[in-house]
């Protein structure tokens, strides 16, 4: 006994001192100011002891809920160079006579925002000279999160251009000729790509729009999903690329092309 009371009163001190030290919140008399533990957070009070004595006890300080925010996918893409690879897409689009043959292509795959807001997996068919830069340019408008409709070689329209863009479906190589001309679009070389026609529209001089169901949105004062900008991101990632934009041209506009050559 001897041995353990100075234990006790040493241990009954010094709590005492630490309860005078402590920054409980004080009403004007001295008192601590009732329900709350000097940060002011509310007090939790023992069942027990509440009904005993009155005394509270300092609430365990409850940390707000910090809102976690969804990774951003990573993007993926390839580039495939195997002949039956490419062969199998291009059996439409590709024939005798062309001026490129189908082993100077390459199909890119890769991952692209939807306009549903998901990430889904397309396919393009550039020529092989372009490719590593177009590729560049997809995952840049995937780290944009610029949304595309559809990414899926022309060849899934039976090479049917018109078909192809009323499904505002993005699209490069298609050996075909410029529309009312004998020479060789651009498309035939694999080195243009046609991306959101719907949305984004051929409009002549005379006002023609094409496809017929992208009249909407030939007043490029809209703003919508998928439509291109003069000096926005998508016109500025394929300019890093080296590609132009036929939306900057006089005259008629084609605002769904962008080219190698800029025309």
């Amino acid at each position: 006994m001897k041995r353990t009371l100075p234990l006790l009163l040493t241990t009954a001190t010094l709590a005492a001192a630490l309860a005078a030290c402590s920054p409980v919140g004080r009403d004007g008399s001295g008192n601590a100011a009732p329900g709350t533990a000097g940060t002011g957070a509310p007090v939790v009070k023992s069942a027990s002891t509440a009904a005993s004595a009155g005394a509270t006890v300092a609430a365990v300080p409850v940390l707000a809920a910090v809102p976690v925010l969804a990774a951003v996918p990573a993007f993926e893409g390839s580039i495939a160079s195997g002949r039956d690879a490419v062969r199998s897409r291009v059996r439409y689009s590709w024939r005798r006579g062309c001026p490129v043959g189908a082993v100077e292509l390459r199909l890119l795959r890769a991952d692209y925002w939807g306009f549903d807001g998901r990430v889904h997996k397309g396919e393009l068919i550039v020529h092989r000279t372009h490719a590593r830069r177009i590729l560049g340019v997809l995952k840049r408008l995937f780290l944009a999160r610029y949304p595309i409709q559809r990414l899926r070689p022309v060849d899934a329209y039976r090479a049917d251009d018109d078909r192809s863009m009323a499904a505002n479906n993005t699209s490069g190589f298609n050996c075909r000729r410029v529309s009312g001309s004998s020479s060789w679009s651009e498309h035939a070389f694999g080195r243009a790509i046609d991306l959101n026609p719907l949305r984004n529209p051929y409009v002549t001089r005379g006002g023609r729009v094409s496809p017929p169901a992208g009249r909407p949105y030939a007043n490029r004062a809209r703003r919508a999903a998928g439509m291109i900008h003069a000096g926005d991101g998508v016109v500025r990632a394929f300019a890093a690329a080296g590609w132009r934009w036929g939306g900057s041209w006089s005259g008629s506009r084609d605002y769904q092309h962008f080219s190698s050559t800029g025309r």
